[in-house]
Parts: C-alpha cells; structure tokens; sequence
C-alpha cells in the first residue's frame, strides 16, 4: 500500500468507514452512549461483528479510527491535551510506547485469564488477539521466493513492498526481526540492497495483500492473521511464508494489544468494551471470527481456522523481544534505517 496521504486523510478515511460499519462518529464525541477506538488495521471484520453484538447488549455504539500502529497511538499523543480516544489497540512496540508516553490509565480489568507475556505488570495493556509476524507471495511466482537474498535480485524490480518501520506494526517487526537474524549493521545494509527493489514507503500493511494477489508485487510484509482472514475471506492469489536466513525460518509474535486511554472521555464505556473482547466466549470465537488465536489461558483454539493458524507456524522458530529494550533502542534503529535506505 504506497501512501503519499497524510494522517490526516488516512484518519478521515478511517472515520468514513467508522461511521458506515459500526454507527460511529469517527471521533470522540463524548457522549454518554458512545465510544471510541483507535486502532491498527487487521481486525475490521471482526470488530464489525464484535461491535455490533456489544452495542446490541449494552446500547453503546463504537466509533472505530483505524490507521498504522505508529499512527493511532501518535494520534492519541497528539490529543493528550483534549482526549478524543476511549480505547487504543495497536501492536507492539508501540503499546509500550503509549504505556512510557503517560497515554494509558490502568482499566482495573481482571486479567487473571491472561498469561504475563501477554499483559504489562501494571494491567495498562493486555492482548486481545494473538498473532505473528508473516511474509505473503504471490502464488503463481515462478520460482518462489523463499530466503530474503531471493528479494535484491534482478526479478525483483519493483515487485517488493513493506510497511513502513517505525509507522507500521508490520513494519517495524520486519526490521526488528531482520535486524535479530542478521545483526544490526548486516540488516541495514540488506535493506539498502533492497531499495532497488521496493516500490516505497507505506504506513500501513493493509493494502498490500491486495496488490500481492493481483501481481502488482511478488512478495511483501504481512501478519498471520491478517493474511489468513484475507484468504479465507477473498481467496486471494497469494500465501503465506516465511524466508529463510542462513537455512532457517523465523517470526516473532505481534499480538493486538489494547488499553484504556488516559483521561479517556468515556472510560466506563471503554472498560465495558474491553470486558466483552476479553470475555472468555469472545474468545473461543477469534480463530473463527478473526482467524487469529485467543489469549485466554482457559480457552483452546479449536476448529480449522485454529487449525490453519498452527500450521502457519510448522517449523518455524519462535523469537520472543524484550520489548522494553526494543522500545529504547527504536528510535535510533529507525534513525538509522531512515539514513539507510532515504526513506
């Protein structure tokens, strides 16, 4: 997805959508009914479906902005001083970062059911739905690609594509993982190497499902559940995987998390909100519904999209970030990349 709009007109757009798909404003307006959430794409079926069955049982409407991970919780940065959000969902770093930048208030959720890599001590974030970090190709590329030096040769002129790091979720886990596999400076070089390549910059991964199926792009950044939704919804022309680095395979997880806004103008609501995605049958439907994985202890994904999800991550290595320490390094890392690659 290349994006020369600004914020501002990405955020509009998202409001538009807010307003048709769950009844929403597309901002905070304070009412007494409403509430409002800021949210990195992926999930927009799911919460159509989520939504209307909370606003069905409570009479509260959501009002749903979507955008880049970067993008939402700098957004709510940008409106610390007049809140306009209720709830914010993104992936992170980035909910670590609203966590440092004072954006989040404890919800007083109970938490019990969520295992500790999957929420702050603090209780300001939890995960909603788990995920990880994935690769798409097209399905009709001959060959197929499948380490990341296939990427920087010659067949690959404009046919590559990632969301921007440090804008993106997707993006930003792209780097870190290159950065995990291939060193530090190893990986800004192979970035560099890659310009060649890339059609550009682009601060959300949602678009380029859609231009991968089409073989506009032969290869570009996704997530697990992002893309399997999209498969199953679409029946794309394209699949999921995973390239190789010295013979073997690896992702990272890249959980939705969300968190109750500080000073959130209608923080009852929002905490009613994140009760229902947190219920233990919310939960049992995400593969489903989202074709993501719950992050109950006390619910088992089961069924073919649970199915599916696991054998996405068949013999794939696991890497698990200190996302503290990611955090405190990021914005040198993107300083860096920036200075890399001119993006």
């Amino acid at each position: 997805m290349r994006l020369s709009r600004t914020l501002t007109a990405v955020l509009a757009a998202a409001s538009v959508f807010a307003v048709s798909a769950c009844g929403g404003t597309g901002g905070g307006s304070g009412a007494p009914d409403t509430v409002t959430v800021y949210s990195a794409d992926g999930l927009g079926d799911w919460y159509k479906a989520e939504f209307a069955d909370f606003t069905a049982h409570t009479g509260i409407k959501v009002s749903l902005v979507e955008a880049g991970s970067g993008e939402v919780v700098s957004r709510a940065q940008k409106e610390k001083a007049n809140p306009q959000v209720d709830v914010l969902v993104t992936l992170p770093p980035f909910i670590q970062q609203a966590q440092q930048q004072g954006s989040l208030a404890q919800s007083g959720l109970d938490l019990g059911a969520v295992p500790p890599e999957l929420k702050s001590a603090d209780g300001s974030y939890v995960a909603v739905v788990n995920n990880y970090f994935a690769m798409i190709r097209n399905t009709a590329a001959q060959p197929k690609p499948t380490a990341w030096n296939d990427f920087t040769g010659p067949g690959f002129k404009q046919k590559v594509q990632y969301s921007t790091p440090g804008k993106a979720g997707d993006g930003t886990a792209l780097l870190l993982l290159l950065q995990h596999v291939m060193g530090k400076e190893a990986a800004l070089k192979y970035l560099t190497d890659l310009q060649a390549n890339n059609v550009g910059p682009s601060t959300s991964t949602g678009k380029l499902g859609p231009k991968t199926s089409k073989g506009e792009l032969t290869v570009a950044n996704s997530d697990v559940q992002m893309a399997l939704a999209a498969i199953a919804a679409d029946k794309v022309a394209y699949e999921v995987f995973y390239p190789e680095w010295n013979g073997k395979r690896t992702t990272l997880p890249l959980p939705y998390y969300m968190g109750l806004a500080d000073k959130a103008p209608q923080a009852a609501n929002g905490k009613k909100l994140m009760e229902h995605l947190l219920s233990k049958e919310v939960q049992q439907n995400i593969p489903a519904k989202a074709w993501g994985s719950p992050v109950r202890t006390d619910v088992t994904a089961s069924g073919p999209e649970a199915d599916a999800f696991r054998k996405a991550l068949d013999g794939v290595e696991l890497w698990y970030p200190n996302w503290d320490d990611v955090l405190r390094d990021l914005d040198g890392d993107i300083k860096d990349y920036e200075k890399a690659t001119g993006q």
